[in-house]
């Protein structure tokens, strides 16, 4: 790693800069960049995947680590000093030009492999609800490690009852473990964001009996799309729910942030249960 060319050359020579419409903030810090490859544990000889690398700083990281990298890229400018990385890497960078939201990764990411990936902000929400919503369980994927903007990483780990508990909350949860790994200054970016940052990961355990993800992923929204609402009103169009309020003995007047991650998932098992 230390023949490599300062990270910030590399920027000045192909005159790349943050796309703001793309999301893009690039982490320069060598040393935290080696932290957050490190937070899946040992990567040598591990398949990583790694959404918008930009100009490459996570992935000299993960490639230092020993992995072997899977980088998706949508930005063409960055291209080129990536296939310069791979070549001082030969056999361990693979780049897929093109946008991760039409990607299927099953096609270029081996099962096993940690998603590793300073997500571009105006996309990190929806490739994390793809990921918690695989039907396939365990998942392709053996951890995640992201990166968001802070407020995003406390609705991720949020606990029933506070401001930041919601739908996210429990798709992370009902059968994953997530945690915050590490907060991540704005001024460690180029250029700063005006919110700070955090890591999250994520690593899935055994999913619940009877409970699938459609169900759950209906409750969720119809709970939480009213969360104002006592439950009797924000579940009375979901077949089943309120019916399954009942058996559980859920009192009905409660509204979706107070209801555990147990709850939900024995409340989805339930609906589920009366549509059989």
């Amino acid at each position: 790693m230390s023949s490599l060319p300062p990270l910030r050359d590399v920027i000045a020579r192909h005159g790349l800069r943050a796309n703001k419409a793309l999301g893009q903030n690039f982490l320069l810090d060598g040393q935290l960049l080696a932290r957050i490859a490190a937070i899946p544990g040992d990567l040598d000889g591990q398949n990583v995947y790694e959404v918008g690398p930009g100009p490459g700083g996570l992935t000299r990281a993960l490639l230092g680590a020993g992995a072997y990298v899977v980088a998706v890229e949508r930005d063409d400018r960055c291209i080129a000093a990536l296939e310069e990385l791979s070549a001082l890497f030969p056999g361990k960078l693979t780049i897929v030009p093109g946008d991760a939201l039409a990607i299927d990764e099953t096609e270029i990411a081996a099962d096993g492999t940690h998603i590793v990936a300073n997500l571009p902000y105006n996309i990190g929400t929806a490739l994390l609800v793809r990921w918690l919503t695989e039907e396939k369980w365990q998942p392709w994927w053996r951890s995640l490690t992201l990166m968001f903007q802070e407020e995003v990483a406390r609705r991720i780990v949020a606990r029933p009852g506070s401001p930041a508990y919601g739908r996210l909350s429990v798709l992370a949860q009902w059968r994953s473990a997530a945690a915050i790994a590490l907060k991540v200054h704005r001024s460690a970016f180029v250029p700063p964001p005006k919110v700070m940052s955090a890591i999250v990961h994520v690593t899935p355990k055994q999913a619940p009996d009877g409970v699938d993800v459609q169900t759950i992923g209906n409750l969720t929204q119809a709970a939480f799309g009213q969360r104002r609402k006592m439950l009797r009103q924000s579940l009375k169009n979901l077949p089943g729910a309120l019916e399954s309020l009942d058996t559980l003995g859920i009192d009905e007047t409660r509204r979706a942030e107070t209801l555990s991650v147990d709850e939900y998932v024995d409340l989805a098992r339930a609906i589920g249960a009366t549509a059989r």
